[in-house]
This record gives structure tokens, C-alpha cells and sequence, in this order.
């Protein structure tokens, strides 16, 4: 709809769905912290110097003769108003309303369930994490004016909005527009009246936006003489001995989006063939877009300190959580995308950057294992995705790996430990794949290496299922797991040896097992006497060749594998029941009902359900009829 005023025909919009339940959670929630909205807007207005540098390559006529970047913040005590203006790119009607209107990020709506789930009070540490932007200047303004010319046009425009359903889109005379660029009026709320004293503002600044590469100036009144708070230095291109931990973090916080402290940070300068410098930061929480299926990596290169674009693959994707920048000197201005993808002097700092990046995480598991041990934490389910797809780095990835074991208690452990550690004769590293941690300390597979004192990897992360398949030796041990093929233990002393034990089936369990493989030919492919079973009766197997139990599973829901192959039921000759159903093998429903449960259970201890729920509940039925009689 429109609405026709003296001066010019405005246009109404309601914002998408998504963008009003996000601005209302904005302006109803409580945050202790609601200081990162100026951090936001000045992010974005160096964004939109940055743009308008990289296109004023092919077109320096869009710089015209003001060639300097720059973003002035406005105080206006007596109106209550903040103003922040940047003389970038600007926008054109079409941008503003899709920038302004609509949500292009798909993390926006992982970070409104995230801030719907939290307790009033914890959010302002889910601001920055998500990235919200301009939006969060709601949580400050009753209302925000957005004037933007784009560099080269001859027209203007003003957004408008109260942020609590719609906005308006106008045509402004360019006499009140900026000649370039966008100039953002909050009308602050009565109880953030605090953000137009200069004071408050200049401390935001200097903790959260020092180092954006753009120069920011401060004027304390409309008209007012600007004076300097930033000089627009880029912080990578100073010494490391120059720059504070402080600076770094407020570095890193402005260009990522996060608002937690880096656990790690890697600056360096190559030269040589290629020069370049490289600034690099792990964060210290994991980013809420992590496991996007996009798998894109969040590293910007630059070129000569213009932004060419955040798309170049600077790191592998097992690297994507890794924030920063690569400045070079030695690709030209104009570069291509598809020059960037062919490049051999990109390949060339993409190698040199992830050598350094995995060499400084080397350095962290070696000086500080806390604070290894947390990154770990947030992103080794990532690292080893590496060790799947990195030929070059896979024995180097092993070695920096940590897991859960059966020895690790609460703490993990390297696999340097569990070789070092292994039993005498032990020439396989063993491991169990599974879907929770929990699920994989209860598996009965895992009973007879407990017995002996083996130690097993536990592995509940999807990506376990293929590296391992993948891995080569380590230290000369190769991977098993403990879930495929014979598990060759009695090689292997057991801690307390049971003398009642036999080594071999007894003639009638024998008997029993004959017959269940008969019986069961259809869904297994062969029942065996196990060695690896102490407490439970069965467990199911898969054979020497093929999938492991668990990848099986995973190819099959993905739809990669319309069938798996039948598995191996393995039975406790030891086990009571057993031997009491062994006992009645002259009981052809009782032996019949026995052998279709015992294989059901096994099923549902390798977290399955019983091929028929029906038919299980009417045999376990049948037998407790028996049991009771």
C-alpha cells in the first residue's frame, strides 16, 4: 500500500515473519549488555567502505573526490538521537529493502530458538554469536531513520521503522541525503538516553570497534566540529609486539560476529615467494552456523587491505570454524572469482596458513592442556573430519586427536597414551562407534576387552564412522573395531580369571547354536560361540568384510545403502540362559521362541527395535507362560 504525503509517496512494508518475531524478542527480552548494537552498525558501515573500495577498482569514478573511508558517530543530547553515518557503497531502493526487510542469514532463526530457550538475564551472550546486525539497534531505538544514497546514483531513500511490524520506504531529496554512502538515526529509547553521551560512546568504541580498518570520528553535537577516536589502522598489518590480547579479542569480536574471548589466535607475516600476512582466531564457543551443510569456510581475503571477498577457500572445511583474514599483495586488485579458485598462489597460502593453524593448536595441546582440551571440546568433531578428507595432514591429525576411552574416566586421552598403555602383543588400536557416549559404555561387545584390561576408543561423533575406515596405522597399530569381524582375545590374559570358564562350547550350547543357525539363516549370517561376551547372553556382529555396524546404519538412513548385509550373532556359552535353553533343545517351540528372542535382544542392544514387536511380545510370552508353569 501507499500513503501520499505533500512531499513524496511513501511505501508501507511488513517485515517477514521472521524479521518481526525477531524484533520483537529483541525489544521485549532483558540483556545485561546491550552495548554491541554500536558495535554492529559500525561493523556494518566498514563493511560498506570495504564494498565500495573493491568496486571502485573497475569504477574509481564512484569515489569522485572524496577517496577517504570513513564512519562519523553524531551525538545529539537534546534530541536523544545517535547517528551514525558512513560515506561506503550506500544503497539503492531494491538493497534496502531486501537488507532492511528481510533475513538472508539462516543462522537468524538457529538464534532466535537459542534466545527463546534461555532464562531473561543470560542472552547478551547470544547477541554476538548470531550476528543480528542492524537489528539489534531495536533494542536501543524507538524508532530508526536509515538515509542511503548508493555511490554513483542520482536518487535517495529513507527506511523507517518503530520495529514492532512494518516499515516505510521513501524517495529523499539527495540535499538531505549523504553525497554517498548511509547515514542511520536512532531515536533512543528514554532508558538508553546513555548512548548519546560521548563518554559512553567513546568507550564502546575504543573496547569493541578500535581496530576496524576504517578511521571513526565523534562529533558531540549535530554540525559540530568531528574529532578522531580511531585512525582506521589495520591491525594486522602491525607488529605482533604492538598489539594487546585485549585489541586482538576486540579485533576479533568486531569482524566474526562472536562475543566471547578467542581461545586461540595466529598472526603471522609470510615472505618469500609469496608475501602475505594472515590473522587467524579460534573461537572460544562454538558459532551457531558450525555444522551448516553449506560447509563454508568464514576466512576474508584481501588484497593489498581491499576486501575482495569472504568465498575464496582459504582453509579446509574441517577448518571452518577458524575466523580471520589473508592479505596479500601478489594477486591484482581486479581478481576474479574464478581466478581465485584456479590460483596457484592461493593454493600456495591456503597450505601455508593451515600448516601454521594446526601447528599453533600443536603448541596449545603441548602448553596448556586446559585450554587444548576445551577447543577440543568445541571443535574435534571437526579436526577429525580432517583425518577423512586431509591425506597430507592425516598422521598429523591422529597425533593431535583426543577421545573418550574406557580408561579415560572424564578426561580423554591421545593416542600416544593408548599405545603406550596397550597390552603386551597388542597390535591393533580398538575402537567402538556409537550414537552417545552412554549407549557406547553399555554395549556388550565391550565386556570381554573390560575383562582383560584392553582399552577402546569410544567414538559417538557421525565422522568416527568414516575415519576410521580411512586412518592409517599409528605407530604401527591398526584400527579395529571391536564390533566387526572375531575379536581374536584369547591371546589375552582376564584380569581375574573365572575357573568355571569353559574353552570350548559344551556339547548341548553347541547343539543350541547348530540349530540357530539353521533357524535364523534368513537374518543373520552365521551364529557363533563368542569370546567377547562376559555378562550378556548375545551381540550382534558385523562380518570381517564390509561396513562396520554402526556406518552401515548411518549410510542406510542417508539413503546410500538400501540394505545391509546380514550380520553375525555371537552367544555366551557361558551365560545361564543360554545353558538352560540349551538344556531344552528337545523343546521344539521352546528352542524355536529362544533362538528368535535371543537374536531380538541382541538387536535391541545394538540399539534397534525387535524386527516384529508383535511377534517379539507374543514369543516373550510364550516363554514366560513356560518359566512360570
Amino acid at each position: 500500500m501507499t500513503a501520499t504525503t505533500a512531499e513524496h509517496t511513501a511505501e508501507s512494508h511488513v517485515f517477514e515473519a521472521d524479521v518481526a518475531r525477531l524484533l520483537h524478542m529483541m525489544v521485549h527480552s532483558v540483556y545485561s549488555d546491550k552495548d554491541v548494537f554500536l558495535r554492529e552498525l559500525i561493523s556494518n558501515a566498514a563493511d560498506a567502505c570495504e564494498k565500495l573500495r573493491y568496486e571502485a577498482i573497475a569504477a574509481p569514478a564512484l569515489l569522485a573526490k572524496d577517496p577517504e573511508s570513513r564512519i562519523l558517530l553524531t551525538l545529539d543530547a537534546d534530541a536523544n538521537k545517535l547517528i551514525v553515518e558512513d560515506n561506503g557503497i550506500g544503497m539503492s531502493r531494491e538493497e534496502m529493502i531486501e537488507a532492511l526487510g528481510t533475513i538472508a542469514r539462516s543462522g537468524t532463526r538457529a538464534f532466535m530458538e537459542r534466545i527463546e530457550a534461555q532464562k531473561q538475564g543470560e542472552g547478551a551472550q547470544l547477541i554476538g554469536q548470531f550476528g543480528v546486525g542492524f537489528y539489534s539497534c531495536f533494542m536501543v531505538a524507538d524508532r530508526v531513520d536509515v538515509v542511503s544514497r548508493r555511490a554513483g546514483a542520482d536518487d535517495a531513500w529513507i527506511w523507517s521503522s518503530d520495529g514492532k511490524g512494518g516499515y516505510s520506504v521513501a524517495p529523499i531529496d539527495v540535499a538531505d541525503a549523504p553525497a554517498r554512502g548511509t547515514r542511520i538515526t536512532l531515536h533512543l529509547m528514554e532508558d538508553a538516553k546513555n548512548y548519546a553521551s560521548r563518554w559512553s560512546v567513546e568507550r564502546i568504541v575504543k573496547e569493541q570497534s578500535g581496530h576496524v580498518p576504517v578511521p571513526i570520528k565523534i562529533a558531540e553535537k549535530p554540525g559540530e566540529e568531528a574529532t578522531q577516536l580511531t585512525d582506521g589502522t589495520a591491525l594486522w598489518t602491525k607488529s605482533k609486539n604492538d598489539i594487546t590480547s585485549e585489541e586482538y579479542a576486540d579485533f576479533y569480536r568486531g569482524m566474526s560476529g562472536q562475543y566471547d574471548e578467542p581461545a586461540l589466535t595466529v598472526h603471522f607475516r609470510a615472505e618469500g615467494r609469496h608475501e602475505y600476512s594472515a590473522l587467524a582466531f579460534v573461537p572460544g564457543s562454538q558459532p551457531f552456523d558450525l555444522f551448516d551443510p553449506d560447509r563454508k569456510g568464514r576466512m576474508k581475503l584481501y588484497v593489498k587491505r581491499v576486501f575482495i571477498t569472504d568465498e575464496a577457500e582459504l582453509l579446509p572445511r574441517y577448518l571452518r570454524f577458524v575466523r580471520g583474514l589473508v592479505d596479500t599483495n601478489d594477486l591484482p586488485l581486479n581478481v576474479s572469482r574464478e581466478m581465485i579458485q584456479e590460483s596457484a598462489i592461493l593454493s600456495a597460502i591456503r597450505k601455508g596458513v593451515t600448516n601454521r593453524i594446526i601447528t599453533a593448536i600443536e603448541k596449545l595441546a603441548e602448553s596448556d592442556q586446559d585450554a587444548f582440551l576445551k577447543l577440543w571440546e568445541n571443535f574435534g568433531s571437526l579436526i577429525k573430519e580432517g583425518i577423512h578428507e586431509d591425506f597430507e595432514r592425516r598422521s598429523q591429525l591422529l597425533a593431535l586427536s583426543r577421545f573418550r576411552t574406557t580408561a579415560s574416566g572424564e578426561g580423554y586421552r591421545s593416542l600416544a597414551d593408548y599405545v603406550k598403555d596397550g597390552k603386551e602383543g597388542q597390535e591393533a588400536v580398538y575402537y567402538l562407534v556409537g550414537g552417545s557416549l552412554e549407549q557406547l559404555k553399555a554395549s556388550p561387545q565391550l565386556e570381554g576387552f573390560r575383562a582383560r584390561g584392553i582399552e577402546v576408543l569410544l567414538l559417538s561423533d557421525s565422522v568416527d564412522s568414516f575415519w576410521v575406515m580411512n586412518a592409517p596405522e599409528f605407530e604401527g597399530k591398526s584400527f579395529k573395531s571391536i564390533t566387526q569381524g572375531s575379536a581374536d582375545l584369547a591371546q589375552f590374559k582376564k584380569l581375574q580369571e573365572d575357573k568355571a570358564e569353559s574353552t570350548s562350547a559344551p556339547a548341548e550350547v553347541q547343539a543350541f547354536i547348530d540349530f540357530a543357525k539353521e533357524k535364523l539363516a534368513d537374518e543373520v549370517s552365521d551364529v557363533r560361540a563368542s569370546d567377547r561376551l562376559i555378562e550378556s547372553a548375545v551381540c550382534l556382529v558385523a562380518s570381517e568384510q564390509g561396513y562396520d555396524r554402526q556406518l552401515e546404519k548411518i549410510l542406510q538412513g542417508a539413503g546410500r545403502l538400501q540394505s545391509g548385509a546380514k550380520p553375525i550373532l555371537e552367544v555366551n556359552m557361558d551365560h545361564p540362559v543360554v545353558k538352560a535353553i540349551a538344556a531344552k533343545i528337545d523343546a521344539p517351540s521352546l528352542r524355536d521362541d529362544a533362538a528368535l528372542l535371543l537374536l531380538d535382544q541382541a538387536r535391541v542392544l545394538d540399539g534397534d527395535k525387535p524386527a516384529d514387536p508383535r511377534a517379539f511380545a507374543e514369543r516373550l510370552v510364550r516363554v514366560m507362560e513356560k518359566a512360570l508353569q
